[in-house]
């Protein structure tokens, strides 16, 4: 499957090649395709080609979007809404703010009552956005489904926690797992769910 990674970060660089190590084409869209750490990144990684975010998002099947959330709206825009119609896009955004933590906590840039996928599914009504960890939401069960597959592709267990809106209540999963790491430098746990 043709798939676009749009963000050319740490984030975008790993799902990038963890889609390329699973069989896939991928393009990375980025504003500056002939920047250093995308050459880099294109030297080790076989079947992957970068282009701006136009290219990307017309490249691809399904859109990964791993940039900065308050700059979504931006790369959005940059990359067409209508080339997002019909397809599955995958939300690894988080809704930080610029700012440094305050205790271990991260500030966000969205309220209580409501979530950046939120605002990315509302800026692409003829997408089907779905926020992937182990925990996923969206209002397409094809997409998530899809989703799904690709998260145990990556070893992970998928979680379907309904629609949208329950990116509420996932993104800030993002400030919980942090705070060990910024407390105490600790990056490598994760949330799972037991059933009984």
């Amino acid at each position: 499957m043709n798939v676009a990674v749009l963000g050319s970060g740490i984030v975008g660089q790993v799902l990038g090649s963890g889609f390329v190590k699973h069989g896939h084409q991928v393009k990375m869209g980025t504003r500056d395709p002939q920047a250093e750490e995308v050459r880099k990144w294109l030297d080790k990684t076989p079947r992957a080609s970068a282009g701006n975010f136009v290219d990307a998002a017309q490249f691809g099947e399904i859109i990964v979007l791993s940039i900065l959330g308050r700059i979504a709206d931006k790369v959005i825009e940059l990359a067409s809404p209508q080339n997002f119609a019909g397809k599955t896009v995958i939300d690894t955004t988080n809704p930080l703010a610029d700012s440094a933590p305050v205790g271990g906590v991260l500030p966000y840039l969205t309220g209580p009552n409501e979530s950046l996928g939120e605002k990315i599914q509302a800026l692409l009504p003829q997408a089907h956005v779905v926020i992937p960890t182990m925990f996923l939401c969206g209002d397409n069960d094809s997409a998530k489904s899809q989703v799904a597959e690709i998260v145990r592709q990556f070893g992970w267990e998928p979680f379907d926690c309904g629609g949208i809106i329950a990116s509420r209540a996932l993104e800030p999963l993002c400030m919980l797992w942090c705070i060990p790491g910024f407390l105490r430098n600790q990056w490598s746990h994760a949330f799972k769910v037991l059933v009984r």
